[in-house]
């Protein structure tokens, strides 16, 4: 076993640093303390929750050069894309800073004369399992919303940004949270089936909140499961983009190209599959291609930079391979689909169209930069080939007519839906989906109320 951890610069192959990794005595010992922790914190006041939410916000506001430039450096984010991602972070702690009393406020109701009283408790320490693609995002979404319902939080991350893993920790020190109330460990690759298995069953963790692929969130529920704990699993996703015939072209392509290009493509809630009705497909398609095209793939830190490098050399081989094997069975390449010579894991903007049922590019989940395109006849072809996944997170639809575009929306088979724009996580509105895409909620009250035990009182 690697005693190491490595994390590497995806834009030039070169070592970052390295880290030790724990056993499972040290992270006995972290979880005990964190939920020693917890159980003064629970008895804290939401005041002075409030208030260490805040100042989480606003050192997130203060260091977003720093978190923006590590976020780039380990896993291969333009810096302007991690800079906007931290400053999500610090929104998400000032929603629920503002909110998060009022979500978890007790609910009364008159029982034929009796009193009823639904009360929202925190259940202890909550372990996270979190991914690279958007390092501090789905860390901060996670436990900003448990901390402020009482809870402790413990998160294994991914291993190749242990950095921005171990800045997280500090900045929950600096900020004020007691020590040990969040707190990370730090597992070798080949040790997190086992590990994480560990950490589910430890007496001190009451719950598991999971964001990565579907593999890994079956792995997990498979354990939550057998220890009877709770679960939220945020998974794999290959959205649906709808074009119907009356949609804005240009607002379109821009919406699509944007929601492919976010992140190299590296999102579960990417743009991934173009369904467009005949009557503006060639026009579609010429349009996505020269913006494809024209899209400035380079080092995330240089300015003007729009595609970074795919995050892992193993990821991009993926990617690589699930484009060759489409075209060979028939897909055609209208740009892109080459690895590009050089240093790095860099991946072209890559579109394929004439995508059909049992090619790569219709069954499986692309995480890279890689447009398909499929044509539909009419309305329902293009509810039918969008629901034609073992995927359900996210959903746009395309059409000067909202009344249609609703019409569709309603019978799209995913968690979230939005009508001439791009998929995208609020803090305001519940976000997570259904199929093979997971379970349960984050953001929004619903979020804050997945980790809590809803308690009910009866009094005369």
């Amino acid at each position: 076993m690697l005693d190491m951890i490595v994390t590497i610069n995806p834009a030039t192959g070169e070592h970052l640093s390295e880290y030790p990794v724990m056993g499972s005595g040290e992270i006995d010992r972290l979880l005990r303390q964190a939920d020693l922790v917890f159980r003064g914190w629970r008895s804290t006041g939401m005041e002075r929750r409030r208030t260490l939410l805040n100042r989480l916000a606003t050192l997130l506001r203060k260091r977003q050069a720093e978190y923006a430039r590590l976020v780039s450096l380990e896993m291969g984010k333009p810096f302007a894309q991690a800079a906007a991602e931290v400053n999500k972070c610090a929104w998400v702690c000032d929603y629920f800073a503002e909110h998060g009393e009022a979500f978890l406020r007790p609910e009364e109701h008159d029982l034929d004369g009796a009193r009823g009283v639904v009360k929202f408790e925190p259940l202890g320490v909550i372990l996270g399992v979190m991914p690279w693609n958007f390092p501090f995002w789905q860390v901060i979404r996670f436990a900003a919303p448990a901390v402020m319902a009482g809870n402790g939080v413990v998160v294994k991350h991914a291993p190749n940004v242990t950095g921005c893993a171990i800045a997280i920790e500090t900045l929950f020190r600096d900020a004020g949270f007691p020590e040990h109330l969040y707190g990370a460990v730090h597992v070798a690759p080949e040790e997190v089936d086992r590990m994480t298995g560990f950490m589910i069953d430890h007496p001190a963790v009451r719950a598991v909140s999971v964001t990565g692929s579907t593999g890994a969130g079956r792995a997990v529920a498979s354990k939550a499961g057998r220890a009877i704990k709770r679960s939220v699993l945020e998974l794999g996703g290959s959205d649906p983009y709808i074009v119907l015939d009356d949609a804005d072209l240009v607002q379109t392509v821009d919406f699509c190209v944007a929601g492919r290009l976010l992140n190299a493509g590296q999102s579960c809630i990417a743009a991934k599959r173009f369904v467009v009705q005949s009557g503006v497909i060639a026009e579609f398609t010429g349009m996505l291609v020269e913006k494809m095209r024209r899209a400035v793939m380079g080092d995330p830190l240089d300015d003007g930079v729009e595609v970074g490098p795919i995050a892992r050399a193993d990821l991009r081989d993926l990617v690589h391979s699930q484009v060759e094997r489409s075209v060979e069975a028939g897909a055609q390449l209208l740009c892109g689909g080459a690895l590009p010579d050089g240093a790095g894991f860099f991946y072209p903007p890559t579109v394929l169209a004439g995508v059909r049922k049992g090619m790569a590019a219709w069954e499986e989940e692309i995480f890279g930069p890689v447009a398909t395109v499929i044509e539909v006849r009419d309305d329902d072809e293009a509810v039918e080939v969008a629901n034609d996944s073992d995927y359900g997170l996210g959903s746009a639809v395309f059409s000067s007519d909202i009344g249609r575009a609703l019409d569709i929306a309603d019978r799209l088979e995913t968690g979230n839906c939005f009508i001439n724009s791009m998929v995208k996580s609020d803090p305001r509105m519940p976000f997570g989906g259904v199929k093979l895409s997971g379970y349960g909620r984050e953001l929004s009250h619903h979020g804050i109320r997945e980790f809590v035990n809803i308690k009910t009182l009866v009094l005369p």
